[in-house]
């Protein structure tokens, strides 16, 4: 299993949209289709950090590299940082 991908939930919420047209439904809704077809799952983190308090992303566990590549992409504007939001811990 390679390293997730790591983004914020409105990053996410923009990418399920863009999958949402590119996919039929049933893909994002089970999890073990969307590793079948798309080559990765979803899972909601939260950490604690002393500075800022809770912090929530969104990861993509990758279980096929060359799914992982394709998607990259394919998809890499949806990845990009949002404009205004910044996780600065000092």
């Amino acid at each position: 299993m390679s390293k997730p991908i790591v983004i914020t939930p409105g990053q996410w919420y923009k990418l399920k949209e863009r999958l949402a047209t590119d996919y039929r439904p049933g893909v994002l809704l089970l999890s073990y289709r969307m590793k079948e077809v798309l080559g990765f799952t979803v899972r909601e983190h939260r950490e604690w950090t002393e500075r800022i308090g809770y912090v929530d992303d969104i990861r993509l566990d990758f279980y096929n590299e060359p799914k992982r590549t394709m998607f990259m992409l394919k998809y890499s504007e949806y990845l990009e940082p949002e404009r205004g939001v910044t996780f600065t811990i000092w």
